[in-house]
């Protein structure tokens, strides 16, 4: 988990957002064998699937909704084919949502520091991580029902660690 040495509350705002990442991270690194599979329903998103959609909207959030920002760092551009790649590689997962997490946390961050106020759809920056933190919420509960419906149910002694406790601390 990175500390960052901003103080304050937009120090606090993303220590949280690098926290909510940390559990994704760790909840991907504690999948049992198959668990990227897993689906909640037959049509339901894979837990691959749910990670990259994760992504995508990560930096499709920022993007179209500051336009300058997405122009400076085009080489994450991301085509409408990205949201749901069935991407099996953890090691790649991992990348992906180390890179989108760094591309939300320089957003907020510049924008709290040069006083915006408004972004795009969102009345401040703030506003625009909180949705993110709750849309990841939401999907990590469907990534775990999917483990619990799919035989692969992660104990306390597995989740606890690696999400729960990433927040107490």
């Amino acid at each position: 988990m990175t500390h960052h040495s901003d103080s304050g509350l937009l120090g606090a705002l993303l220590e949280a957002w690098n926290r909510n990442n940390t559990i994704l991270m760790n909840l991907l690194h504690v999948l049992p064998e198959g668990g990227l599979e897993a689906k909640a329903t037959p049509g339901s998103p894979s837990i691959a699937e749910l990670l990259t959609h994760i992504r995508f909207i990560r930096i499709c959030t920022v993007y179209e909704n500051d336009p300058e920002f997405a122009r400076r760092h085009a080489e994450l551009a991301l085509q409408d084919e990205d949201e749901w790649l069935d991407e099996r590689d953890p090691v790649r997962l991992a990348q992906m949502l180390q890179d989108s997490a760094g591309v939300v946390r320089d957003a907020v961050k510049g924008w709290v520091e040069a006083g915006r106020g408004r972004v795009g759809d969102y009345a401040h920056p703030v506003l625009l991580l909180q949705h993110l933190l709750w849309h990841e919420g939401y999907h990590v509960g469907q990534m775990k029902l999917a483990l619990k419906i799919t035989g692969r149910p992660l104990s306390d002694q597995e989740a606890g660690p690696a999400t729960w406790n990433v927040w107490r601390h």
